[in-house]
């Protein structure tokens, strides 16, 4: 017997994705040199950060789940777009991240992320993106470049993970209407 083909849906996260999105953080605190967090998050220190991401406006948060003979299966990644920095001139750039659970890498989940994203903030007061991708990441250098970023620059040594340095590279994608 033939089972159902799967679909994976992208949607606004939501506080019941919270627990999901804490562990599939997690597994990158306690695994990579991708975030330079060093101590995991219980759901309740994260909330905050999920808050942060209103269903509209600038700053977003979506989710990959996939949906299999109408049931939802665990969170395949997630992307976000949040505050590039905290001063008012920086209003309308945003620093985006996605992170794809370690089972849904290279199944085209990171792409469809992005590709939502972008499409949710073309219609946001928002100039500039902006992405850090701590190195070795070809992966991730991949998929920025994929939709149009281009390298601006790389801080050497800039987080102590796991007993060494790293170094970040910074890529940015111009948004909104081209002058």
């Amino acid at each position: 017997m033939l089972s159902e083909p799967t679909e994976v849906q992208v949607r606004t996260g939501v506080e019941g994705d919270l627990e999901a999105l804490t562990d599939l953080y997690n597994h990158y605190v306690r695994e990579t040199a991708i975030t330079f967090d060093t101590a995991v998050f219980t759901p309740e220190e994260r909330r905050p950060w999920l808050l942060s991401h209103p269903e509209d406006g600038p700053y977003r948060l979506l989710v990959a789940q996939e949906r299999r003979e109408g049931e939802y299966g665990p969170l395949l990644g997630y992307a976000t777009s949040s505050p590039f920095r905290a001063k008012a001139a920086y209003a309308t750039s945003v620093e985006v991240t996605v992170y794809c659970a370690p089972d849904a890498a290279g199944r085209g989940v990171g792409t469809m992320l992005y590709k939502a994203l972008f499409e949710a903030l073309a219609g946001e007061d928002v100039h500039r993106a902006y992405a850090g991708i701590s190195q070795p990441n070809e992966a991730s250098v991949r998929l920025h470049t994929r939709f149009g970023f281009t390298y601006v620059g790389t801080y050497r040594e800039v987080g102590r993970k796991f007993d060494r340095y790293w170094d970040v590279a910074w890529y940015e994608k111009r948004l909104g209407p081209q002058d």
